[in-house]
């Protein structure tokens, strides 16, 4: 593909997803999901003068890792630099918890239910719990970025879905290696997932406090916004390649440049021009990345296989519902407590989306089952976005959890109308 052939495959992209932002703004639907709709429907209306659109033209270097390495490491920096420091801190235990202990949990449940549902053999049904465990941040932090929610509960469910991924990975990879190698070795597979989480976290933070220092130093927007975009992609690439968490070493750097170089050094007119510049670019990269979903779905390899698609949607559920359940009390015993109102909607609101299927797309063909991984992770994927994304503020209503937007009165500013959470 030219180089003209891929620019002209982005501007069909970004005007495809510039329609779907309009649509859906009228019919009052979130976004993302609007993008996976909008790219169902492209692929299964054929126009000839929409052909940069059909999957079989994607770009040959639009391979999985790219799509990761292009993709996740902006959406969680986006993230991350709005999120207060204080605020994680003090949500510590359920977020490490939930991200971690959680994931091996709905790991565990998920793999045992498919192996005995269908028949996986143990350890590749644990690889697809792996997979599909861990709730993605770029689903969760598109859809939960409109909601009117308590501002605690938001920081719970992003915050989870940026630190989980992590865990997921590391996992995947060593469970992986097992296949590979025979034998699983538990001493082995836990000090590499130690030393990639903390690693990775200990190397974003580093990063992101040395880029907070030299932003001090210069009163330059574009170039205060290029050092935190070094940072953003410096930190993932550098954990990547020394076998760290990429996502925890990204959202770590964005974490230090939103609570130290954005308070500390940046003036108020380079805060508000990098504030700009991060959310537009993570308009860009879920446009692309939702409509990229919504085009790879195939309708009727979904239907073959609607059994075994039924059971992994199950087995999902019950491995994400055990793991929040179980593992939400403990945590209450060690911070502020987590109210069963909250633990539902964490339950039902831990999407599923790209990295799932980026893991399941990097899979070696010679891997048993590789196929069946493809068709079950993307219906996975499409019936977390499309059932959940679209459920998600019913059951707030239905919770009590939503909160009316804030509204103007002769005084001023009115702060909007909550509901107890206790």
């Amino acid at each position: 593909m030219s180089a003209s052939s891929v620019v002209e495959y982005l501007i069909w992209f970004l005007l495809a997803a510039s329609v779907i932002a309009v649509l859906a703004k009228r019919v009052r639907i979130p976004y993302t999901i609007a993008l996976v709709l909008g790219g169902v429907i492209l692929s299964l209306v054929h126009f000839h003068h929409l052909s940069p659109l059909d999957p079989s033209q994607r770009p040959h270097w639009l391979t999985p890792d790219v799509i990761l390495i292009l993709f996740l490491p902006a959406l969680v920096f986006e993230g991350s630099i709005k999120m207060e420091g204080g605020e994680l801190v003090r949500d510590w235990a359920p977020l490490l918890v939930l991200a971690n202990l959680g994931v091996l949990l709905a790991t565990l449940v998920t793999g045992y239910l498919m192996h005995w549902l269908i028949g996986l053999p143990v350890l590749i049904a644990l690889i697809f719990g792996a997979i599909i465990s861990a709730t993605d941040p770029i689903s969760v932090l598109a859809l939960f970025k409109g909601l009117r929610i308590d501002r605690r509960l938001t920081i719970l469910i992003e915050g989870e879905s940026l630190l989980n991924d992590g865990t997921a990975v590391v996992l995947f990879q060593i469970l992986l290696a097992a296949l590979v190698e025979g034998r699983l070795g538990i001493i082995r597979g836990v000090w590499q997932f130690v030393l990639a989480v903390a690693g990775g976290a200990v190397l974003g933070c580093a990063f992101g406090y040395a880029v907070s220092r030299i932003t001090a130093k210069i009163d330059d927007p574009q170039v205060e916004i290029t050092l935190t975009t070094i940072a953003a992609y410096g930190s993932y690439l550098l954990a990547h390649n020394l076998h760290l968490s990429g996502v925890i070493a990204t959202a770590s750097a964005g974490l230090m440049v939103g609570n130290i170089g954005a308070k500390r050094g940046m003036s108020p007119r380079t805060r508000t021009a990098m504030e700009s510049f991060w959310e537009y670019l993570a308009f860009v990269m879920n446009s692309l990345i939702f409509l990229l979903i919504g085009l790879e779905v195939r309708i009727g390899v979904l239907g073959h296989a609607w059994r075994p698609l039924i059971f992994a949607i199950v087995s999902v559920l019950i491995g994400r519902a055990i793991s929040v359940y179980a593992l939400v009390p403990v945590s209450n015993l060690l911070a502020e407590k987590i109210p069963g109102r909250w633990q539902h909607l964490l339950v039902w609101g831990g999407l599923r989306g790209s990295l799932a299927l980026a893991l399941t797309l990097s899979l070696d063909s010679s891997l048993p089952f590789r196929e069946l991984f493809l068709t079950l992770v993307f219906g996975v994927v499409v019936f977390s976005i499309l059932a959940q994304g679209l459920t998600i503020k019913p059951l707030l209503a239905i919770l009590g959890l939503n909160r009316a937007p804030a509204r103007k009165t002769e005084e001023g500013l009115v702060a909007p109308s909550g509901n107890s959470v206790d």
